[in-house]
């Protein structure tokens, strides 16, 4: 299935589940730095676009384009591995937890150093990073098996951008951005439907049933927190989240 046949399909729930988290924004907005002018490419529904500066948006999902809000960045219904803009057209290029749907990432990376002029920003999950989660370890380990296949590893960030800073995004305890890693401190998130259906990962798991029972059973009768109540004194946790920031001059 592609990147568009994907959110077409599971996009809907995106503007509840899928807030800006204001920390996470600060830190996407220092790795931008002063670029005049941000292509958002894969763009969703617009979280994370800085309303400081010039933006257009990058989405092939016609349900996530719906999703993007009155006042929100001018959008283009396009695909990532063809960017209809001009070699340089913008200062930045940015690409958040998007660039492991793009059906062909190679051509879809050389587009994004096509069309930024100063830099490229891109938000990945590292299959290389070492992390521990109990939610993957524990109850859906088929998830970092699948993850580790489709998302780009750092060097092949360097194949396509060439030298790359790298940068830590630890996720805080109350992250209002419901991707996969932001229920890591409330485990009960994760038994309802609508935080699941807002986590492309969920859709390609062949069982989800068994191990939300085991969740449930394990939350009922204290297993979990006898095992992960230490958690309950993070305030944040480093899961493998990478900012990727590639300059261009």
């Amino acid at each position: 299935m592609s990147g568009r046949e994907l959110y077409d399909t599971i996009g809907r729930g995106y503007d509840t589940h899928r807030r800006p988290d204001p920390r996470l924004a600060a830190a996407i907005g220092a790795a931008l730095g002063r670029a005049a002018s941000v292509v958002n490419v894969g763009a969703g529904a617009g979280s994370y676009e800085p309303s400081d500066r010039p933006v257009v948006a990058v989405e092939p999902s016609s349900a996530m384009l719906r999703q993007r809000p009155p006042g929100a960045a001018s959008a283009v219904q396009a695909s990532a591995t063809d960017l209809p803009f001009r070699d340089g057209a913008f200062a930045a290029a940015l690409a958040l937890l998007t660039v492991h749907h793009w059906p062909d990432r190679a051509r879809g990376l050389a587009d994004l150093v096509r069309v930024a002029r100063e830099r490229v920003v891109i938000l990945t999950w590292d299959p290389q990073a070492r992390y521990a989660f109990w939610l993957v370890d524990e109850y859906f380990p088929e998830i970092p098996a699948i993850d580790r296949r489709i998302f780009p590893t750092l060097d092949e960030f360097r194949r396509a951008l060439g030298p790359i800073q790298t940068r830590p995004l630890p996720i805080p305890h109350d992250c209002v951005d419901g991707f996969l890693g932001a229920y890591w401190r409330r485990p009960q998130a994760y038994l309802d439907a609508g935080v699941r259906g807002a986590i492309s990962t969920f859709t390609k798991l062949a069982d989800v049933e068994s191990g939300l029972a085991r969740l449930r059973a394990d939350l009922a009768d204290g297993t979990w927190e006898r095992r992960h109540g230490h958690l309950r004194a993070r305030d944040a946790v480093d899961l493998g989240y990478r900012l990727v920031v590639a300059e261009r001059r």
